[in-house]
């Protein structure tokens, strides 16, 4: 699915150099085509994103709660294509899946997982030798960071590595978080489809060099994971005292998952006394 018209007046700038030939819809290579064609869907579906839809660029994902409920979510989603002269490839489309792959990720009845062909790649990646490779590991690895507990604290020593100021050196730190990073990505556990229906629990912990939180929902008698959130400590706060620390990680979770707390009740728990 990819035509973005172009406007009469837009087209004529577009001729080639033998010929009358010019392009009547968006070609794929430009600079803007990306930006473009995701403000048109954005635009198209304004009204119903995050309700029953979500688009990045071509990969459309329409959701409900019941067979009738996506029923008409699909038919208003077609509905609207139709209206903009957009055509969509049939044997690309999946229609009434309980468990689909999307972007990257499984989603199921059971929650949010990683790809099973993506966290094998990562597994049976060699260690790198140079800046080069080790920013194509992190870069697999940091797409998935909301399944590893402290990612940034874990990964420091490597990210460490890739600093222009920094000589390339593998060390037993280094060694660890390679592993610990494999092993954390192919042990992970399956991340709770957030439920508007129940409270939030927000979960904090600062250390000397980085911050965690784990946004999470009870299900039944467990406590399930919605989503981990880390950051290595910034430098200007790292002589700042236990009680600002745990503080500013109180404020980053908070401002880094406002979409699901502002304006409703949630529980905040740290194991910090003094903030308590």
């Amino acid at each position: 699915m990819w035509p973005s018209h172009i406007s009469a007046t837009s087209a004529d700038y577009t001729q080639l150099r033998y010929g009358l030939y010019e392009f009547v819809v968006m070609p794929f290579g430009l600079c803007n085509a990306l930006g473009t064609f995701q403000h048109a869907m954005n635009r198209i579906f304004h009204d119903y994103v995050d309700k029953f839809v979500i688009v990045y660029l071509d990969d459309i994902l329409i959701f409900g709660r019941t067979v009738e409920e996506h029923v008409a979510h699909l038919d208003e989603v077609l509905s609207l294509l139709r209206q903009h002269k957009f055509k969509i490839n049939e044997e690309k489309c999946e229609f009434g899946r309980t468990r689909i792959l999307y972007l990257g990720h499984e989603i199921s009845t059971e929650g949010l997982k990683p790809d099973d062909a993506k966290v094998a790649n990562i597994r049976d990646l060699p260690r790198p030798q140079s800046v080069t490779e080790m920013r194509s590991f992190l870069g697999m690895t940091d797409y998935y960071r909301t399944f590893v507990k402290n990612y940034s604290i874990v990964a420091a020593p490597l990210t460490d590595l890739i600093r222009l100021d920094t000589p390339w050196e593998w060390t037993d730190e280094c060694e660890a978080a390679f592993r610990h990073l494999k092993h954390a990505l192919t042990h992970y556990e399956v991340l709770k489809l957030p439920d508007s229906d129940k409270p939030f629990i927000v979960t904090t912990d600062a250390s000397q060099y980085g911050i965690g939180a784990v946004l999470a929902q009870q299900e039944g008698p467990k406590l399930r994971p919605v989503e981990y959130m880390s950051k290595k400590m910034p430098y200007q706060k790292l002589a700042k005292s236990t009680n600002e620390k745990e503080l500013y990680v109180v404020f980053k979770a908070l401002t880094h998952w406002r979409h699901y707390l502002l304006g409703r009740f949630f529980i905040l728990g740290t194991d910090h006394q003094t903030l308590r």
